[in-house]
């Protein structure tokens, strides 16, 4: 057997030192790699995070609507009155009307009747239409004029939207004898306008609203009881379809539009 020459046998300690100095090696080398991933990590994580603050703040800065914004605005707005009105702001108190020589007079409401199904609130032959059509309630309010000779009522039937209205104004008939039902109030002077005493009804529609109206007289006269030619030519149907186009025209007057997505400033 060879011998070897004293001081030159390899220790077990040098193994050791020699076998920690790789793995050392082999740890720095990793250590450079996971270093370099995690850069490159939060590299993409920053671009992601930049793009994505770049395009929230383009998409919430303050900037001009555009004219499709516009016209959502303004229909959203028309078709939450109904509901975000108090019953005093869909009916005022005073609406005003051209009477007689196109004089100014104002009608006063009576009374505002609780909030009616739509076929309990019309004639069966209309309510069968506005169902159809998606009539989603009808507000009632009755007015006397200002000679507290006529009474009218005024029905505002409520669409989910403007098409469903239009749908249903374009099948609506011109039947006279026919449309929104009256609502007396017991102990004023309309508590004889009942379905016998209108002497005309119509119709007017604005935005998602068909506004009806129907008139008769104070003192209980029934439509057989007036001549045909006095309900064509009496002034208590011009009074009627003046208030019921006011109220109409209060409901769908087009609210003034911001400029911007955040108000006035863009």
């Amino acid at each position: 057997m060879r011998s070897w020459p004293p001081g030159t046998r390899p220790s077990a300690s040098a193994a050791r030192e020699r076998a920690e100095a790789a793995a050392l090696q082999q740890g720095v080398r990793l250590r450079k790699i996971f270093v370099l991933l995690l850069g490159c990590v939060l590299a993409v994580s920053a671009a992601v995070v930049m793009a994505g603050t770049v395009g929230l703040l383009a998409e919430t800065r303050s900037r001009p609507l555009t004219v499709a914004e516009q016209n959502r605005y303004k229909q959203d707005e028309i078709a939450r009155r109904w509901q975000a009105w108090p019953a005093t702001g869909v009916f005022p108190e005073e609406v005003k009307y051209l009477g007689l020589e196109r004089a100014t007079q104002y009608a006063r409401r009576v009374g505002i009747a609780p909030e009616s199904a739509c076929g309990e609130a019309v004639d069966a032959s209309v309510a069968a239409l506005l169902d159809e059509h998606g009539c989603v309630t009808v507000l009632r309010a009755t007015y006397i004029d200002q000679t507290a000779s006529f009474v009218i009522t005024v029905g505002v039937a409520v669409f989910k939207n403007e098409e469903s209205r239009v749908g249903a104004t374009e099948e609506l008939t011109l039947d006279d004898r026919v449309g929104v039902l009256p609502v007396s109030f017991p102990g004023t002077v309309t508590e004889r306008f009942g379905v016998q005493q209108r002497q005309r009804s119509g119709w007017v529609g604005a935005g998602p609203y068909v506004v009806f109206s129907t008139a008769g007289y104070v003192d209980g006269r029934t439509r057989a009881a007036v001549p045909p030619e006095e309900i064509l030519h009496s002034e208590l149907w011009p009074a009627a379809k003046s208030i019921g186009n006011q109220i109409a025209y209060f409901l769908a007057d087009p609210p003034t539009v911001p400029p911007c997505t955040q108000g006035n400033v863009c």
